[in-house]
């Protein structure tokens, strides 16, 4: 997700964080590389060169807060023109609510629609998915095959009947639930049949919320169809999708929230549950490496990962044990790189993609792997010999070349994240102090 933004800021930011010492010129030269990240990006120029303007008249012109050296007085003003830019607070969705959610063709709104009613069900809500979108061929099919999937009922009209019949019928249907999501047909903003019909939509449903959903990959092409959309039913918030997937994600996210459109939800994979409530906060500050221990939290409680599981891998204390009994559990986490954004000090840590990504692929042949050693073995990898890497791979089906690369992985991992000093090391010095002056927990 974001990868330009991430990695030009990561990089940026251990720039600041260990560098010798900073002046005057060693912020224009900050200011110059932030404004070509800003870019890379996709975010409009104009916008660009106002965000660096604010920024470079704020560090050199606002006096230092007490406490604060040069360099944290610039990564403070980074890190709250970002979140200013992205969205300042986060603006949830809560209560019983009509919900009509809209967007363009191949945008994920139908999946995304599927998400929310998970979302809404996780909060203890009971949720309904009716469809509105009879010009796709096998969208109903696609939004009955996410209610069964979740446990939530939806409501598909008869061979004959029309949108707005349907909308009717099922908020008559519906009446007693507490959250009817609405998915309408996928079109262009401009589209003059489109816009009669959810115009239309609108007066028989009256939304309490019009949701719009808009692919990461338009990059800053999001901001018109967010102006043509709310112009057409007024929306109340938007939700970017496929955020894994494109360097554009900046732009978009950008663009949306400069119309005024408060970002409410991120998807960020093809499962139901790659989907996260935006907080500006929480995302910037894992744009800048200090990671977000919060999220990370709540993601394990949703997987079923025990907390103390959790502050192991983040202290480097797990075992080969910990690791076989979590995969599965991880999975439902979302991918590994996310993971890693998750974990304060992993941002400014340079760890390769390719890495991680092979280490994903491999998860299902490691628990294996581990499954064939011993207890004794599994809770001190250090005491597997050749002998016994010669007996695991024979049990497990596995090449002693892959016992070996597990072994590898596993203390490279250990070892990097030590390095940190784990979360104590985290809750002291700099980062500790950057962290307060954020408002951030560590």
């Amino acid at each position: 997700m974001f990868d330009n933004l991430t990695k030009g800021l990561g990089e940026l930011i251990r720039r600041l964080v260990t560098g010798t010492s900073i002046d005057k010129n060693a912020v224009e030269e900050i200011l110059v590389d932030f404004r070509k990240i800003l870019l890379e990006s996709d975010v409009d120029i104009q916008l660009a060169n106002s965000i660096v303007e604010e920024i470079r008249n704020r560090c050199l012109q606002e006096k230092i807060s007490k406490g604060l050296t040069l360099r944290e007085h610039v990564l403070k003003i980074i890190y709250e023109e970002l979140v200013k830019i992205l969205g300042g607070k986060p603006a949830e969705l809560l209560g019983k609510k009509r919900l009509m959610v809209v967007g363009l063709f191949g945008s994920g709104k139908t999946t995304t629609a599927g998400k929310l009613a998970r979302y809404f069900l996780r909060q203890g809500l009971k949720p309904a998915l009716v469809c509105l979108d009879y010009h796709r061929p096998a969208a109903p099919q696609q939004l009955q095959q996410l209610g069964k999937q979740i446990g939530v009922s939806v409501f598909i009209g008869g061979e004959g009947d029309d949108v707005y019949s349907v909308a009717k019928n099922a908020l008559e249907k519906y009446s007693n639930f507490d959250v009817i999501i609405f998915d309408t047909a996928g079109r262009n903003a401009l589209d003059k049949e489109l816009a009669k019909e959810l115009k239309n939509l609108s007066e028989i449903i009256k939304p309490d919320e019009v949701l719009l959903v808009i692919p990461a990959d338009l990059g800053k092409v999001a901001k018109v169809q967010t102006e043509e959309f709310n112009k057409l039913v007024g929306i109340t918030g938007v939700i970017i999708s496929k955020m894994d997937g494109t360097a554009k994600a900046g732009g978009a996210l950008v663009a949306t929230n400069v119309t005024g459109a408060k970002v409410k939800f991120i998807g960020t994979g093809e499962k139901l549950e790659n989907f996260e409530l935006y907080n500006p906060e929480r995302f910037v500050s894992r744009l800048l490496g200090l990671g977000d221990l919060q999220t990370l939290l709540e993601k394990a409680k949703e997987a079923d990962i025990k907390k103390e599981s959790v502050e192991r891998i983040a202290e480097g204390k797990f075992t080969l044990q910990d690791f076989m009994e979590q995969i599965q559990s991880l999975q439902k986490m979302g991918p590994l790189t996310g993971i890693m954004s998750l974990i304060p000090g992993m941002g400014m840590m340079k760890i390769p993609d390719e890495m991680l990504k092979k280490q994903e692929e491999k998860l299902k042949s490691y628990r294996v792997i581990i499954q064939s050693m011993t207890k004794q073995e599994r809770e001190n990898p250090e005491i597997v010999s050749a002998t016994r890497i010669k007996r695991i791979s024979k049990g497990s089906g596995k090449s002693e070349a892959e016992v070996r690369e597990l072994l590898n992985q596993y203390n490279q991992t250990k070892k990097m994240i030590k390095s940190l000093g784990g979360l104590k090391g985290l809750q002291r010095g700099e980062f500790k102090k950057l962290a307060q002056q954020f408002g951030l927990k560590l």
